[in-house]
């Protein structure tokens, strides 16, 4: 027999919201809520502890509970939870009726391990829109990167917008975190080469060699690269713009320059 809960203001539903809502919430308990049914399987897929499954049966079928709970590499707890307190946790209306709560992950840099000798990696500066950092992961997880890197980052990556807008791929990428100094040293200190996407004093980023160790260092959309970056980068980079406009969205120049260098070293 499950456990079940049925009312908003239960105690554990409370502590739920507020991981739901709260970046210190999801940072002081080390969890954080999954919604969702693939992205709660591309979590365990991902190595993620899963701790507790909640579902509302009212929208999701047994054998879809079943098959998840089948995929785990280990018994947890599911609790039934009633309709009302699924709408207090979830962030979108429509979904599967799923939601987990994970452990996270340490995202330091020394926790990095690369698949290939001369990796591939996508650097992120101080990104701050959801939006734009699940767009980022997306891209990432599409072109088979080794890794992404979040440089001061400015938005806890287990922020339930960015969870939904990477649609869990935020659990599929090697995924790590630090100071821009810090990932600077961490990839000098690999030999990985670093191309900085900018304006100024930039080659067409065609032009580049990526079949060695190499970082494609994204800045803002608003501002772009910081000085520290500028100054560190092997070669900056640009992607030619044949209309009115000097730039794109940043998920967008991050993968026309990833897939180009994927496709290098395919040849």
């Amino acid at each position: 027999m499950r456990k079940q809960i049925t009312s908003t203001q239960n105690t554990f539903i409370k502590e739920l919201f507020q991981l739901k809502e709260k970046a210190r919430a999801r940072k002081n308990t080390q969890t954080f809520l999954i919604e969702g049914l693939r992205e709660i399987t591309l979590a365990i897929k991902g190595a993620y502890v899963i701790k507790t499954i909640l579902v509302d049966v009212n929208l999701i079928s047994e054998k879809d509970i079943e098959g998840l709970l089948n995929s785990n590499s280990t018994p947890v707890e599911v609790i039934e939870i009633s309709t009302d307190v699924y709408k207090k946790l979830a962030l979108r209306e429509t979904t599967e009726g799923i939601l987990a709560v994970a452990k996270s992950k340490d995202l330091a840099l020394q926790n990095i391990v690369f698949k290939s000798e001369n990796p591939l990696i996508l650097v992120a500066e101080a990104p701050e829109k959801p939006g734009n950092i699940g767009a980022l992961l997306r891209t990432a997880d599409a072109a088979g990167i080794d890794a992404v890197i979040i440089a001061n980052p400015k938005t806890d990556l287990y922020n339930p917008n960015i969870i939904r807008s990477s649609v869990g791929c935020v659990f599929t990428v090697n995924l790590a975190t630090g100071s821009t100094a810090e990932v600077i040293s961490f990839l000098k200190e690999k030999n990985i080469q670093l191309y900085g996407a900018a304006l100024t004093a930039s080659v067409a980023y065609e032009t580049i060699d990526y079949t060695k160790g190499s970082a494609i260092v994204v800045g803002t959309e608003a501002t772009g690269l910081s000085n520290e970056w500028l100054q560190n980068t092997t070669k900056n980079i640009i992607i030619p713009m044949r209309g009115a406009i000097d730039s794109m969205n940043v998920s967008v120049s991050a993968a026309i320059i990833l897939f180009e260098a994927v496709r290098q070293r395919k040849l």
